[in-house]
């Protein structure tokens, strides 16, 4: 039986799609292990597959106090390299551990949080490496790099080229120290360059996977080598079901909107909880407030609203008038397949890339980002949300367009064509 290690770092959002990648493999006769934060070992076996424990634990870095100011700064590159410091005290453990689950695999799979890793073990064992994304991280003169302003995209498609050899840039300067502990106290290997080991031909010998919908973004005409399979989503057990508070609030009236921002924070999450709950009193509109690990709550909500700590997107949106978020890749997804207007509010990193991606495609409002948002920008974008016929017409045309893909099946049919993996 062929064997395959998937390496998975960040958030849940993060994670979930290569959850639901392995649960397609298996499926298909593969043996398959997942390497991840040691917080996810329930979501990764409860889905089959085998875990091996990644030292540390993404949620307790992020609710740090130090962490939640930068997140609401919102300078991606600070955080990178604070994360870098965090991540150069516990590399040596996750090389550790990749060093044993990795031995006698077949193929490595890797996202841009476990690539650098994946890259060093398939070096150290002569693996094929398959790099599976669910943001674009192949260079290309058809869009901006998704760290820069999308606006830069009028300069013309050789800036948008650089933008994207600086954006891995970032990654990986954020990643070196670590790398190089690692290659050197673990894995006996050498360095690669200062500017990264992007040459390398173990990033080049296998296709270039991306879990997103051809129809949100279409694959680039220089992008070689490459394919968008559609979206990795992981949905809930069969046998989940939803609390009964829950279902009596969804049919009390019409249906809500939702209102969550993930794994993102401030300082100060009660104010940001009152800020919503104006903009909705002014919209007259009833919600679901999720606290996720933003740490947003609230005492004595009112009647039209609802806190709920985790419920799977897959059940829950299609059940609402529209969804506002932060724009993580993995809820901007789910909001889009369940056919529903979107209002992104981004923090950082990608989130604005996927907010003007759905203002763009019409199926949402303008992004808001966080240092900007008021309770009037707020109301007006929910009102907006739940009253444009035409916007929400795109969403719903979308969504079934999405719902009609499979990506998971798409990537594991691409892996079926290279069972006869070789060494390079």
């Amino acid at each position: 039986m062929i064997r395959i290690a998937i390496i998975a770092l960040g958030s849940q959002g993060d994670v979930q799609p290569y959850i639901a990648l392995g649960k397609g493999l298996k499926a298909a006769g593969y043996d398959v292990c997942l390497l991840t934060h040691e917080n996810f070992e329930g979501l990764v076996t409860s889905h089959g597959l085998a875990f091996y424990a990644m030292q540390g634990n993404v949620q307790e870095l992020i609710e740090t106090p130090e962490m939640r100011e930068l997140t609401e700064k919102g300078n991606f590159i600070t955080m990178t390299l604070r994360t870098a410091k965090e991540t150069e005290q516990v590399a040596i453990g996750w090389a550790q551990t990749a060093l044993v689950a990795c031995q006698g695999m077949d193929l490595l799979i890797a996202g841009v949080g476990g690539l650098y890793l994946a890259l060093a073990i398939a070096e150290k064992f002569s693996i094929p490496l398959l790099q599976a994304f669910v943001f674009p991280f192949t260079p290309t003169r058809a869009f901006p790099g998704v760290l820069f302003p999308q606006s830069i995209e009028r300069w013309g498609g050789t800036v948008n080229w650089l933008s994207h050899q600086a954006l891995r840039q970032i990654i990986w300067q954020g990643s070196r120290s670590g790398d190089a502990a690692t290659r050197k106290r673990v894995l006996d290997l050498p360095l690669p360059s200062f500017w990264g080991p992007h040459r390398s031909p173990h990033l080049h010998h296998l296709p270039t996977l991306y879990g997103f919908s051809p129809a949100v973004i279409a694959k680039p005409s220089d992008w070689q080598n490459t394919y968008v399979t559609g979206y990795w989503f992981l949905d809930a057990a069969s046998d989940w079901t939803p609390p009964p508070d829950l279902e009596n609030f969804l049919q009390a009236g019409s249906p809500p909107v939702y209102i969550g921002f993930g794994s993102m924070g401030n300082r100060d999450p009660e104010e940001t909880a009152d800020l919503v709950l104006q903009a909705l009193k002014k919209t007259g509109q009833r919600a679901i407030l999720s606290a996720g690990w933003s740490g947003m709550q609230t005492e004595n909500l009112p009647d039209t609203a609802f806190l709920v700590h985790s419920v799977p997107h897959a059940w829950l949106f299609p059940r609402v008038a529209a969804v506002v978020h932060h724009g993580g890749a993995g809820t901007t997804a789910a909001g889009l397949r369940a056919g529903v207007p979107t209002v992104i509010i981004p923090f950082f990193g990608d989130q604005g890339f996927w907010g003007k991606r759905v203002a763009d495609l019409g199926v949402g409002t303008a992004p808001i980002p966080r240092k900007q948002l008021t309770v009037e920008r707020l109301a007006q974008a929910i009102q907006t949300a739940v009253s444009d016929r035409t916007m929400r017409q795109r969403a719903a045309s979308l969504g079934e367009s999405i719902r009609s893909e499979n990506g998971v099946a798409n990537g594991v049919a691409i892996v079926q064509r290279l069972e006869n993996f070789s060494v390079v």
